[in-house]
């Protein structure tokens, strides 16, 4: 089968691989008929991710048609046009009877924090992903959804994290009625932590970044203000002169690990990787939200330290939610938002392209070319 081959920092390309055979009873393969790259896959292309390992195949975002099903799946069966969430979870361990379904014991037990993840470095277990014609799916009891009759497959792909992640980011932040939310990042993550902002009863939504093409974006997709750092002398002095010196509500981090805006952080973070990436949007998160006010995180940073100013934290009170988005959790409630029109994923979709072209694909995406948002990849496995 084709699949997208990692060959080190920057390098990737499509290589012919064996296809996966079922090696547990709760198996499945499914094959590929639409995959994402996603921001987060940036941070394993640019080399910022501890253990990722050269012949991975990334992906964590792909929906598809069950080909094949283990002895002990009962809950799908072949022929099922399926929609896979991101986290690998087994849907017994403690934290998966939490809700936690980003932090399943089983799927990567030798992990303190994150669970399971389809195509991330060996961090989050190592498996190969769905850039790719077909995939091995474990857990195939508890994952793999199917799609509802009538959707279109473009919202579903992106029903395995976008939607579920930017949701997420907005819930963690407690939102009351009336909040003035900040978002950091204008990728498709924090364009719909945007939206979704809204969702909560957000009374004012803000987008920082500095790419104008993606402000523009989300200005136009999530119906809120946009504003690009580079023009200010200091983000956190602009968003308190904004907030009657008060500062934000909620401020949510959807950068992380490939922030700019800060030379120090991008050297330390990023050229040097001494630190798990470049902490700048989280700096201007905890120093822009108000006293008592609530951070969440869902911007990916490497399993290793950071700098930043917990002293601020502390004596402002601020709480800090973070995690990977728990799909399986959310799924009932964004499928029901899509079916009412509420939110329009395949929106945020610019750039459709085969799979066979994948290293173009990560290089408009990486480089911000041609006024890409979010591409999709079509295996030719899709038109079997």
């Amino acid at each position: 089968m084709l699949a997208m081959n990692y060959r080190g920092p920057k390098r990737v390309r499509i290589d012919q691989k064996p296809e996966p055979t079922i090696l547990h009873p709760e198996d499945a393969i499914v094959r590929v008929t639409r995959s994402c790259i996603c921001g987060s896959d940036l941070h394993l292309y640019n080399g910022l991710v501890p253990d990722t390992r050269v012949g991975s195949t990334f992906g964590h975002e792909f929906v598809g048609v069950v080909e094949e099903i283990g002895s002990e799946v009962t809950n799908v069966k072949v022929g099922d046009k399926v929609l896979v969430p991101f986290n690998i979870a087994c849907g017994k361990c403690a934290f998966c009877k939490q809700g936690l379904f980003g932090n399943c014991h089983e799927a990567n037990s030798q992990a303190t924090a994150v669970g399971g993840i389809f195509g991330y470095s060996h961090t989050a277990g190592g498996y190969d992903g769905g850039q790719a014609e077909y995939v091995r799916v474990p857990y195939a009891n508890v994952g793999p959804t199917v799609i509802p009759e009538g959707m279109d497959p473009d919202d579903a792909v992106l029903l395995t994290d976008v939607v579920p992640t930017g949701y997420q980011a907005a819930e963690m932040g407690g939102i009351q009625k009336g909040d003035t939310v900040v978002i950091f990042g204008a990728g498709p993550i924090g364009i719909m932590a945007a939206k979704c902002s809204w969702l909560f009863g957000a009374g004012r939504v803000i987008v920082i970044d500095h790419i104008e093409y993606r402000l523009e974006f989300a200005r136009n997709y999530a119906q809120c203000e946009a504003y690009n750092f580079k023009s200010m002398d200091d983000p956190v002095l602009f968003i308190k002169k904004e907030t009657d010196w008060m500062g934000a509500d909620v401020c949510i981090d959807a950068v992380g690990a490939e922030a700019a805006g800060d030379v120090m952080q991008t050297i330390t973070g990023r050229k040097l990787i001494l630190q798990a990436g470049s902490a700048t949007a989280l700096h201007w998160a905890i120093n822009s939200v108000k006293k008592g006010g609530i951070v969440s995180i869902v911007g990916v940073y490497g399993p290793t330290d950071n700098l930043i100013p917990i002293g601020d934290v502390v004596n402002k009170g601020i709480t800090i939610r973070a995690n990977q988005a728990s799909v399986k959790r959310l799924l009932p409630k964004m499928i029901e938002h899509v079916q009412n029109g509420v939110l329009d994923p395949k929106g945020l979709i610019t750039h459709r392209v085969p799979l066979e072209e994948i290293s173009d694909a990560y290089h408009i995406f990486s480089e911000k070319l041609d006024n890409c948002i979010k591409p999709v990849l079509i295996p030719p496995s899709a038109n079997r």
